[in-house]
């Protein structure tokens, strides 16, 4: 039987029970307006006092198409010895939450905005993250700018971090820019307007490309794990879509990376403790030796991330169909990043996926906490004054970021799953292709592949493996726990 009716589900509501449930505090606390009015008296315009002017220059930004909260603008120029200098500028959170105050402590304890789908609960007032810190089209405002120059070998050097007043020329959206850039799609029109705006990418673009081929070569992970989100029509979500890797969002994570790396060699060299964003080697790297074995691969017995990333990219251009799920395996063997203190004079850890061993964040301060505390702590070595935070303080507030990213990834999953059991529920008794994902004593689990939807199979899952291709029907959906249940055809 088809069902052509919309489930009457409040995916909202759904949301906001998800965050109290894993410890969020989505709402903000009292104290919270008095502190935002206080803040809207300021001067709109920022002082240039002790500030360098960097407002003539052609910044831009690109991030998602539906992304209010802009933390980073771009510029690059050439270098007459060939190397590419790269500026990026990051919103001056902390100018206007200073430490301490009610909305800061809110912050403290979210640790980071979270993106559901339906609705985004910010970890800083919206009037805030996507009002006066961040760093929208045609308005000035203070940013902390990375600079650092590209080589022909991919390598960043010359990284020095300082206050600036900016002003963002151009905000762009991923798909457009990207689509532009590998030569399948339009112009964007702000790209079309200004034959400057066009060659400023370009160049971008050239000095991302030598730093993912750099990275690449020391080893760093090209994984492809699918990220979907829902397409409306009104208030309604009526299909889901999945979210494409491009040109123009490798340009951008070269850059963060890039710049990541500039001020965690900056409290580095100055001796200062820090928070670091890690990924450990490996502890199940036994598995994903087997995991290549299985596809005929042998990898080396200790864990090399280069040997990895060559298999991965073998298995890519061999079997794409497959290979989100295998990244999917790797990404899961490999643990989740979490964040530590490193204290002066220790080794960090370092990333293994990015195959990078001085690792921050810093370029997202509107939306991680981790990032304003590592502005707090940048602004106060370039003024030369005491650390605002103690080692105490840092490695308590590292454990609460590790925690709060964890529960966040939670309540994302959870509201996938309602999104695309919502979605499908009109299309009851369709039936679709699909790859099986898993096969356990619990069940066969499912992907179809349009829409990229997980479920599981209720009936006729006998005799089947990962990796098998299968036809499946819709039979049921439950928007509440988020299953999706099909029968084998």
């Amino acid at each position: 039987m088809h069902s052509t009716h919309p489930v009457q589900f409040n995916l909202v509501a759904a949301a906001h029970a998800s965050m109290i449930e894993h410890g969020f505090q989505p709402d903000f606390p009292p104290g919270t307006d008095t502190e935002l009015a206080a803040i809207k008296a300021q001067p709109a315009a920022p002082s240039a006092d002790g500030l360098t002017d960097l407002r003539s220059l052609l910044w831009s930004s690109i991030d998602n198409d539906t992304s209010k909260d802009l933390d980073q603008i771009e510029w690059a120029e050439q270098l007459p010895d060939g190397r590419i200098r790269v500026l990026v500028g990051v919103a001056d959170v902390d100018s206007r939450v200073p430490r301490g105050t009610v909305i800061d402590k809110h912050a403290q304890f979210e640790t980071t905005s979270v993106y559901t789908g339906v609705t985004v609960f910010p970890m800083l007032p919206a009037d805030l993250s996507e009002g006066i810190t961040s760093l929208n089209e045609n308005q000035d405002r203070v940013a902390v700018v990375i600079e650092f120059a590209v080589d022909s070998a991919g390598t960043a050097s010359d990284g020095k971090a300082y206050r600036a007043l900016v002003r963002n020329r151009a905000q762009l959206a991923y798909p457009s820019v990207g689509a532009w850039l590998e030569e399948k799609g339009q112009v964007p029109p702000k790209v079309a307007a200004s034959s400057d705006l066009a060659a400023q990418l370009k160049l971008q673009d050239a000095a991302a490309q030598r730093m993912e081929d750099g990275r690449f070569q020391h080893g760093a992970l090209d994984l492809e794990t699918i990220e979907t989100h829902p397409v409306t029509l009104g208030d309604q979500i009526v299909d889901i879509t999945r979210l494409e890797k491009n040109r123009a969002t490798s340009l951008i994570e070269e850059f963060m990376v890039a710049a990541n790396g500039v001020i965690a060699r900056t409290f580095e060299s100055a001796g200062v403790a820090s928070i670091r964003r890690i990924v450990r080697v490996p502890k199940r790297w036994d598995r994903i030796v087997e995991l290549a074995a299985e596809k005929g691969t042998t990898l080396p017995a200790d864990p090399d991330s280069k040997a990895l990333n060559d298999f991965l990219i073998a298995q890519k251009q061999k079997d794409p169909d497959h290979f989100p799920d295998l990244s999917l395996a790797v990404v899961k063997l490999m643990g989740p990043g979490e964040y530590v203190l490193v204290k002066p004079n220790e080794p960090s850890p370092g990333h293994f996926g990015l195959a990078v061993q001085d690792y921050t964040h810093s370029t997202a301060p509107n939306r991680r906490f981790p990032d304003m505390v590592t502005q707090r702590l940048l602004k106060a070595q370039l003024a030369h004054s005491a650390a605002p935070y103690s080692e105490n303080d840092l490695d308590a507030i590292a454990q609460r970021c590790t925690l709060m990213e964890d529960a966040a990834r939670k309540v994302e999953r959870e509201m996938q799953k309602r999104i695309a059991a919502v979605v499908l529920h009109p299309r009851i008794g369709q039936t679709f292709q699909a790859i099986v994902t898993g096969a356990t004593d619990h069940g066969t689990f499912v992907r179809t592949l349009d829409p990229h939807v997980e479920g599981m199979l209720v009936r006729g899952g006998k005799g089947l493996d990962v990796g098998d291709k299968v036809t499946v029907k819709l039979v049921s959906t439950d928007p509440q726990r988020g299953y999706i249940d099909f029968e084998a055809q």
